[in-house]
């Protein structure tokens, strides 16, 4: 038998002994007394706890408020520089797929590999335009440009590609 179960034991058999005694009236009132004269400090109030919590709540507002519109106005600065970078590239890139367009036509190529790749890179153009547009950073617009600049060098190789091509059945005529 554990001493938690004799312990029990005891206590059912002798609990009407535990519960004919109260306590006397003194003691209560020695305790109310103790209660009442015993003054409630001012920071212990509610209405002080809840000014507080305000204040800090306005406080934390503020700097929250005052760090983000650093980054806000960078963000917006970047999605403006890029908007210039775009205009300039998306002309050179609308300029060369033409000019290639052209030299397909003109020899009857249909669509190849390079074409099928610049397809690609505008898709994952647009990914990233979106998120520039959510969530501006130098890297998002670091991964723009760089995707402008494959295409236009994607365009260039092909062109001198088509351009020799071209030069080649020149001179094979010539001969």
């Amino acid at each position: 038998m554990s001493m938690k179960d004799s312990l029990k034991e005891f206590m059912d058999a002798n609990r009407d002994g535990f519960d004919n005694k109260q306590p006397n009236q003194t003691a209560w009132t020695k305790i109310e007394a103790g209660l009442s004269s015993h003054r409630t400090r001012w920071w212990n109030t509610v209405s002080v706890w809840r000014a507080t919590a305000i204040i800090l709540f306005g406080l934390s507002s503020y700097l929250l408020i005052t760090r983000t519109a650093p980054i806000n106005k960078t963000n917006r600065q970047l999605a403006s520089e890029f908007k210039d970078l775009d205009v300039f590239y998306s002309n050179q890139i609308t300029e060369k797929a033409e000019l290639v367009s052209q030299f397909q036509i003109e020899q009857g190529e249909t669509d190849d590999e390079v074409t099928q790749n610049i397809q690609k890179l505008e898709a994952m153009y647009q990914v990233l335009k979106t998120e520039m547009r959510q969530r501006p950073s130098q890297d998002v617009k670091d991964a723009l440009v760089l995707n402008l600049l494959v295409r236009i060098d994607l365009l260039n190789q092909q062109l001198n590609k088509l351009d020799r091509r071209e030069e080649d059945k020149e001179s094979s005529k010539s001969v």
